[in-house]
């Protein structure tokens, strides 16, 4: 059995917050899930499957498609394929098992932005048999929000457009649902990997190169301003040398004028 916890995406929480604490931030939730042609799911039949909170516990025997729902929510919110699929041959389903040179798959995702706002993300693709290989292809996608005026925009991007934008509209990284939420189980076991392999993940699960950048910049603000100093140090010592010189010159001027008069 395959589990879902929509916790693990975050739950809004209603209520006033009270005046001791803080409101809790919204975060994300996902709702429903649209495959077709997908795996052994069939391009003629459409399956959808809603998620409910805050558990959704999938059952099913081996081979029933459990982990291809991961692999769907993995590619409808990251854009990236399962392992061992073959550049995604094997990710659409067989067209040999429909006696057809062509099949369509789509994964359409509804979920909840972290600010509350209805999501839709549909992916499509396209996978076609040659005279000896088959030959996929991921198609335009489409992503379905409301605009700040709350009228329905659609935008039709391209893939790399689209795994930008939707980790971003779940308030999620790329890394943390690739690396944690929907990881394939296949891939489950990366913290027992090498030195190296863990440093990498953790990096991007911890944003570690963006905290390295901002340390960088603060570090390359510092000289600047403690090189600013010093000039600025250097001209108010010259300033003050320059003013004695001047109360001393205007003392002297003082007492010659007093000898005259």
């Amino acid at each position: 059995a395959r589990r879902l916890d929509s916790a693990r995406l975050g739950v809004a929480h209603g209520g006033r917050a009270s005046t001791e604490e803080p409101a809790a931030r919204a975060m994300t939730s996902i709702e429903k899930l649209h495959i077709q042609g997908i795996r052994s799911y069939s391009p003629h039949d459409p399956c959808l499957i809603e998620f409910y909170k805050p558990l959704t516990v999938i059952l099913g025997t081996n081979g029933s498609g459990k982990t291809t729902i991961i692999e769907a929510l993995k590619m409808a919110t990251t854009g990236d394929l399962p392992p061992n699929c073959k550049s995604g041959q094997n990710f659409i389903h067989d067209p040999n098992l429909e006696v057809t040179m062509e099949v369509k798959g789509q994964i359409k995702l509804r979920f909840r932005s972290a600010d509350g706002k209805p999501v839709v993300c549909s992916r499509s693709f396209n996978l076609t048999q040659r005279q000896k290989k088959k030959e996929y292809k991921a198609l335009e996608s489409v992503l379905q929000t409301l605009d700040a005026t709350g009228a329905k925009q659609t935008m039709s991007t391209k893939c790399s457009d689209l795994n930008r934008l939707v980790p971003q509209l779940m308030g999620v990284s790329h890394a943390i649902l690739e690396n944690v939420i929907f990881c394939h189980q296949e891939e489950a076991n990366w913290c027992l990997g090498d030195d190296a392999t863990l440093k990498k993940k953790f990096d991007e699960i911890f944003a570690a190169a963006r905290y390295t950048k901002a340390l960088e910049e603060l570090r390359k603000a510092k000289n600047e301003k403690n090189a600013r100093l010093k000039v600025l140090k250097a001209e108010l010592e010259t300033a003050e040398v320059r003013l004695g010189q001047r109360q001393r010159i205007e003392k002297a001027a003082e007492k010659d004028q007093q000898a005259v008069d």
